[in-house]
């Protein structure tokens, strides 16, 4: 395919702003990077090169939070997490990403009102419900199949947990590995990865170490609070633009 300069100029932007988000503020941004590239390829094209990108930037910041994560937090998404995922593979060629967009977009914009409304510092955590998590897990894992837009479910989940800032991008890091590891074997065994998907990644690849090492630099040198109020901005952020696509789409 012979692409022109201005797409490997949006997908250079789509991948860095990807790799600042998911190493910095794990995760939030990196939602427009396949509308971004659709500009110029099939949205399954968009997803097909994103795919291994997206696992090699897990790898990267799996490996520089190794030792800070939360592993019961990760254990009790990952069955809902695989609930979802199986759904999403099942239903994969009949269900609309579009629906799930919108779906999920409501769902974020709700989590951050409810930040922004509920109790500040100092108010009791209850335990959350093993129900209401494995909803959570099973709605990410099934809109990260179908959408590429797993995070919103959980980004709440894990937010009100009160973990350090560091041990929050490592949760999170470690969950959607699991789950972007999967995908990938999944999307792989239906075709999805295709010789020519994978030479655009590769010709992308070497951005993923500059946005890691970006996001990294950015994470050390903001206080706790901002990270908190840059996470609940980029979730936001992320609700908006699923909102507005699927509704576009589902209103068209």
């Amino acid at each position: 395919m012979d692409l022109p300069v201005s797409f490997f100029l949006v997908a250079a932007f789509a991948v860095l702003v990807t790799g600042i988000s998911k190493s910095g503020f794990g995760g939030g941004l990196g939602v427009m990077a396949v509308p971004l590239m659709s500009l110029y390829i099939s949205p399954q094209l968009a997803v097909a090169v994103l795919m291994p990108i997206l696992l090699a930037m897990d790898l990267l910041i799996v490996w520089q939070y190794r030792h800070r994560w939360s592993k019961p937090v990760v254990a009790t998404l990952l069955p809902g997490a695989i609930a979802g995922l199986t759904l999403g593979a099942m239903v994969f060629q009949w269900m609309s990403a579009d629906f799930i967009r919108l779906f999920v977009g409501v769902l974020a914009l709700l989590l951050v009102a409810q930040f922004m409304l509920g109790p500040r510092h100092g108010s009791p955590r209850r335990k959350p419900r093993f129900s209401g998590v494995f909803l959570l897990g099973s709605l990410s894992g099934f809109a990260s199949f179908v959408a590429h837009a797993g995070g919103p479910p959980v980004k709440g989940f894990l937010l009100r947990q009160g973990m350090e800032k560091s041990v929050f991008v490592g949760t999170n890091t470690m969950f959607f590995f699991a789950m972007n590891a999967t995908k990938s074997v999944a999307y792989s065994a239906m075709g999805q990865l295709t010789e020519e998907s994978l030479s655009i990644s590769l010709m992308l690849a070497p951005l993923v170490l500059v946005g890691v090492w970006g996001g990294t630099v950015l994470h050390r040198v903001i206080s706790a609070d901002l990270f908190v109020g840059i996470v609940y901005a980029f979730l936001f952020c992320a609700g908006l633009k699923l909102l507005w696509d699927g509704s576009a789409a589902v209103m068209a």
